[in-house]
């Protein structure tokens, strides 16, 4: 076999079903090798969105998305969806064709460094030199990208490396890299640690992050919520890891988070912190916040533990692992005069919304939305106002709730509602954009097409970049700047282009019926919603 063979082989052995890509020169042999196999390639229709489509796959799947581009262009389109990746801690394997071995570094036709730029946000990248390598370079790839804190890896083949003759190919069994050593398993001393703050607590509060699903762990956190009775908010990452109408849940926390969630951190006594970083958007005054306070970091990435506040415990470990010994110890928890009074903050701190009754509501609209949605549907939020209302009106039953968090990508909803319906084709998805970060990824309508991946698409639109306006309302006096989309295309038109239903909505009237009417099958369709463009996040 040749190295392309080798390399779709690697694919196989890993149990890959689908990547999404964009072929050139450079990458041609790959994908040519790839046609003998069960592994269906679908083509994006720009190089960032690949990336996003396999962040999409590898959330709802658990598995490692894949992605596969060019040299060149090819290989710098796809960098804002790897750092969109590393951000959240999604697993991925991001191939790149490259220019010929012997040409590297002669600035020859569509040569990038892209080891060299991807180095700040991959957790490991490869330039493959010698053919024989192929195995081992994927195997460990794929290792590192799905174990400890979960990531991106890039590995960059040249096409002459790919055309090469291999005459023995064996894949390995096992990795062992002697610098990468991930902790699973927490400290048993700190655990019972942990649990003995938890039984002197009077105000406990559990808040929850991304990590919680990257290590499969909803089931056993869930389990240990339920047994201390413990009260929970979340960062946006950790949204769904309870259920949005769970007793013990109490919304989301950070400066776009509910003022209760919010009030139950500064009122805490004990905070049990769990795969979040403990960054700006959920905590923007870390030493405010946790002063006076017992703080237990869990994480399994020892960097982040005490990297923005030093914790009282620190304990590093896979959250599977450690819900699981925590279910195995017993402690006398009693925190029902704290949870009634979370529950009157919960009742009074409730600002009420004043909307514009000749435009749709966009929190009401979402609130039955999420309500006619399938009770295990996946909901992608784009980035801008579209996801600030997203992540506070949105009911998460037993479904997922994706966005994009720590790298705020804006054109990330629809590609990633694109692979995780490909990832699950059984479940309902549902993306919903502001009309900026809509036409930064509409070109996708051809891959949902072709490839033939159903997704519901509902676009909130204002004619402006509304989160950057409404921030230049409060800090610039209301001078605008560049945030007018006047000029966006009709998006009847649009949809009739890509033969697909189309609706507009005016204002809420017979909004059930009409949400009813456009989730009622399991094909792509486009609702266009008509938000007053003033409205504000809250």
């Amino acid at each position: 076999m040749n190295g392309a063979d080798a390399m779709v082989k690697c694919l196989v052995n890993e149990g890959v079903s689908a990547i999404f890509g964009y072929p050139g020169v450079a990458i041609c042999p790959f994908f040519n090798s790839i046609l003998d196999t069960d592994i269906e390639s679908i083509l994006v229709r720009t190089e960032q969105n690949a990336a996003h489509a396999a962040n999409g796959l590898a959330r709802v799947t658990g598995e490692v998305g894949v992605c596969v581009v060019t040299s060149g262009p090819g290989a710098t389109n796809l960098i804002t969806g790897i750092a969109t990746a590393f951000a959240d801690s999604i697993p991925m394997i991001c191939i790149s064709g490259q220019v010929e071995s012997n040409l590297l570094g002669s600035d020859v036709f569509q040569e990038a460094d892209i080891t060299g730029a991807v180095e700040s946000f991959v957790k490991f990248s490869y330039l493959i030199k010698k053919v024989e390598d192929i195995p081992r370079v994927f195997k460990e790839a794929f290792y590192i990208a799905n174990s400890g804190r979960k990531g991106p890896v890039l590995i960059d083949v040249p096409v002459d490396i790919q055309r090469a003759t291999l005459k023995n190919y064996v894949y390995p069994e096992e990795v062992s890299l002697r610098t990468y050593k991930p902790t699973v398993n927490g400290h048993a001393v700190q655990i019972k640690n942990v649990l003995k703050e938890l039984e002197k607590a009077k105000r406990p509060i559990m808040c929850v992050g991304g990590g919680v699903f990257l290590s499969d762990a909803v089931e056993e956190f869930r389990a240990v919520v339920t047994k201390y009775k413990i009260p929970v908010v979340s960062t946006l990452m950790g949204i769904g890891a309870l259920p949005t109408e769970h007793p013990l849940y109490y919304g989301m926390v950070g400066n776009n988070g509910k003022a209760y969630a919010n009030r139950a951190m500064n009122e805490s006594d004990l905070i049990i912190m769990v795969g979040a970083r403990v960054a700006d958007r959920a905590v923007s005054q870390p030493d405010l916040i946790m002063e006076k306070k017992v703080m237990v970091h869990i994480d399994v990435d020892p960097a982040e533990i005490g990297k923005n506040v030093g914790p009282t415990i620190p304990l590093v470990g896979d959250a599977k692992h450690i819900f699981g010994d925590f279910m195995k110890q017993e402690c006398n928890c009693e925190h029902e005069d704290w949870i009634a009074t979370l529950n009157s903050y919960k009742e009074t701190m409730i600002f009420p919304r004043n909307p514009n009754p000749e435009y749709v509501d966009p929190a009401e609209f979402i609130r039955i939305l999420s309500n006619k949605m399938k009770h295990d549907a996946i909901y992608v939020a784009d980035v801008g106002q579209n996801q600030m209302w997203s992540c506070g009106y949105h009911i998460v039953r037993d479904g997922r709730f994706l966005t994009s968090g720590g790298m705020g990508t804006m054109g990330y909803a629809i590609p990633a509602a694109m692979g995780a319906k490909k990832g699950d084709m059984s479940k309902q998805v549902v993306a919903v954009c502001g009309d900026g970060s809509f036409q930064m990824s509409m070109m996708e309508f051809a891959t949902i097409r072709q490839a033939k991946i159903p997704v519901k698409v509902i676009v909130f639109a204002n004619n402006y970049l509304g989160l950057v306006r409404e921030y230049q309302y409060n800090a610039y006096d209301a001078h605008y700047s560049v945030v007018d989309l006047t000029g966006n295309p009709n998006l009847e038109k649009f949809a009739e282009a890509y033969e697909m239903p189309f609706v507009r909505i005016y204002n809420m009237d017979h909004i059930e019926e009409k949400i009813e009417a456009f989730l009622k099958d399991d094909t792509t369709a486009l609702m266009e919603c008509m938000i007053d463009p003033m409205d504000t996040v809250k």
